[in-house]
């Protein structure tokens, strides 16, 4: 038999490297479950109770993307001063959440909201002039209700 179709069908056997134990078929782990298994462990000894009715979260991070959680599972424990929030994750840009975010921002992200606003071409009657106003008038009532 020719050498290097024989080396080339050892080479295909061989998972790992070398004195590991030759398979056809490459097993793949699933810790997944497992990491959710240890984590809810976890926070049983925390002592976390599930809080009910909470539709969305929202995690605003300083470069302007939001951690959007729709219908997440929120558990707390207030004693061990522990929140854990689950569920599918989506990072979006601010811009995207936009009507409904602007009552849950604080007054540092409006004021970063509103020079991403002003970045965009000054154009009459552009959405975003709008946007700009709306952003001014929100910031002014929450400084004022500060």
């Amino acid at each position: 038999m020719n050498q290097e179709k024989l080396a080339k069908l050892q080479a295909q056997v061989r998972i790992g490297g070398k004195g590991t134990a030759r398979r056809k078929k490459k097993v793949v782990h699933r810790t997944a479950t497992a990491d959710d298994k240890k984590l809810q462990s976890s926070l049983k000894k925390f002592a976390v109770n599930n809080i009910a009715g909470i539709e969305e979260v929202n995690m605003i991070k300083d470069d302007g993307t939001v951690i959007h959680f729709n219908n997440p599972k929120v558990q707390a424990s207030l004693s061990a001063n522990t929140f854990a929030i689950t569920g599918h994750a989506e990072t979006k840009q601010m811009t995207e959440m936009l009507p409904a975010i602007l009552s849950q921002l604080g007054a540092d992200s409006l004021s970063s909201l509103r020079k991403l606003a002003e970045q965009f071409p000054r154009q009459g009657g552009s959405p975003f002039r709008a946007l700009i106003f709306i952003i001014s008038l929100t910031l002014c009532s929450f400084l004022v209700s500060a």
